[in-house]
């Protein structure tokens, strides 16, 4: 059970990567009166584990200016055997505008949670999923001229809250 797990969770992370790198050499390409494309990896925890927080790292892609549309993919994984894969879609605005200056955001992200569980005796014990669905309140802070810092806090559907810190560039 626990190879087949990993054989999933390396499939899937697989997909993800095939699907999304090929696409930027195209955003990266707009002008600079298009919107911007961003890359931002960091780590995250959040409520999805049966006894206390799970820890994580994911990715995050998105393109826009003052508005943001992209993906969003965090591993999680807690001390009881007990592992997350979610998969989101976000919409993130930006209270002040441009996205090139420090600013603070609001973001919904949505899409589909897979739980993995090598644990037995655990709540979970097959390959489930769910839907996901939350609200996030973060700050972009500009670091050198396109390269960021942004913290987070969140709350939704499954995990309850959650916080976060990733870094990234602005393309």
């Amino acid at each position: 059970m626990k190879i087949r797990n990993l054989m999933i969770q390396k499939s899937l992370l697989f997909f993800v990567l095939a699907v999304l790198l090929p696409a930027v050499p195209v955003f990266a390409q707009e002008s600079e009166e298009g919107g911007d494309f961003w890359i931002c990896p960091g780590v995250e925890t959040a409520m999805y584990s049966l006894s206390g927080p799970a820890y994580g790292g994911g990715l995050s892609l998105g393109y826009g200016r003052e508005a943001s549309i992209g993906f969003k993919a965090v591993y999680f994984s807690d001390t009881e055997g007990l592992s997350t894969l979610e998969l989101g879609f976000l919409l993130r605005w930006y209270f002040l505008g441009r996205t090139r200056y420090s600013n603070p955001f609001v973001q919904f992200s949505g899409g589909p949670v897979l739980f993995f569980s090598d644990n037995t005796n655990a709540a979970i014990t097959t390959e489930t999923g769910t839907i996901s669905a939350g609200l996030s309140l973060g700050w972009r802070l500009i670091l050198k001229d396109r390269w960021f810092v942004e913290p987070s806090i969140r709350a939704g559907y499954p995990y309850f809250a959650g916080a976060g810190l990733s870094a990234g560039f602005c393309f």
